[in-house]
């Protein structure tokens, strides 16, 4: 049985989260109280669902982060077998969103209408779940269509796949991903934006691929990455890490981004792994 819990800020698309989870097969239930969570399981041990996704936050109560780790704790004392899905967002992107919603934060009251008080009080409060989730999504630059593709790789994934490794490429000058384990910054090389026949294509293309790796700097960091990653994905599958995301980041994500993206994401398919390409910046002007 795949249990997933889903929690993470208020606004950050938990329920945009849950309708792609409902559709993908996953009996979902909004807004569980936490104390419930241990009787939940119980439910289910006995049921006939094989795939359930909870959503939990901070719309519990202010005792939220603490309910939620003790029944987290009887649960893995229990030996049940879980996952965490957590969301955020950056501050600026959840108040337009509350902003072009008109809908009111959990937490409104409590601090008399202080949006950006609420949201830093809630993300405090949710640090702990965040440092202890099996997969997190950055939503703060993603189109619904982009959360659904990662959501859909992420849980409909083969199931002899010890980890799922995300490699996505971004431009800095959008902000940087808050979702990455690892993150390299390729804007050490040079930058086809200044060849005219290159500067509106991407890194998806041969010709853009074919002028960042003709140096040989190039093609000493891609060695390097490669024996880098090399040693950290056996570490990361020993300590348990279901999802690892490598990123790289160029000034706008568009084509030497793109193409370290593209060539580490066939390495790693090549060496057998599970592998979710993203290129968070490439439509952007």
């Amino acid at each position: 049985m795949q249990f997933l819990i889903v929690t993470g800020l208020s606004g950050s698309g938990k329920s945009c989260a849950m309708n792609i989870l409902e559709d993908i097969g996953f009996y979902c239930i909004d807004n569980l109280p936490p104390q419930l969570l241990p009787k939940f399981v119980d439910v289910c041990r006995d049921g006939k669902m094989d795939k359930i996704a909870l959503a939990v936050d901070i719309r519990s109560g202010d005792m939220f982060s603490e309910e939620i780790l003790h029944s987290l704790e009887e649960m893995k004392n229990e030996h049940f077998d879980f996952k965490m899905l957590y969301l955020e967002s950056s501050d600026e992107v959840i108040i337009k969103r509350y902003k072009e919603t008109r809908r009111k934060h959990p937490l409104d009251s409590e601090f008399n209408g202080s949006l950006l008080k609420a949201i830093r009080y809630e993300r405090e409060k949710l640090n702990s779940l965040r440092e202890i989730a099996d997969y997190f999504i950055d939503t703060s630059y993603l189109k619904s269509s982009q959360l659904k593709e990662s959501i859909v790789n992420l849980f409909l994934k083969n199931s002899n796949e010890s980890i799922l490794i995300k490699v996505m490429s971004f431009g800095f000058k959008y902000g940087a991903s808050a979702e990455t384990d690892l993150v390299f910054d390729v804007r050490c090389l040079p930058n086809p934006y200044y060849i005219p026949e290159l500067k509106f294509l991407t890194g998806k293309d041969q010709e853009v691929r074919d002028y960042v790796m003709q140096f040989e700097q190039s093609q000493i960091l891609l060695e390097k990455l490669k024996d880098l990653i090399d040693f950290l994905i056996p570490l990361y599958i020993s300590e348990g890490k279901s999802q690892l995301v490598i990123g790289f980041g160029c000034t706008g994500g568009k084509h030497r981004s793109v193409t370290f993206t593209e060539l580490i994401s066939r390495y790693l398919i090549e060496k057998g792994y599970g592998v979710h390409k993203a290129h968070r910046d490439i439509t952007k002007n």
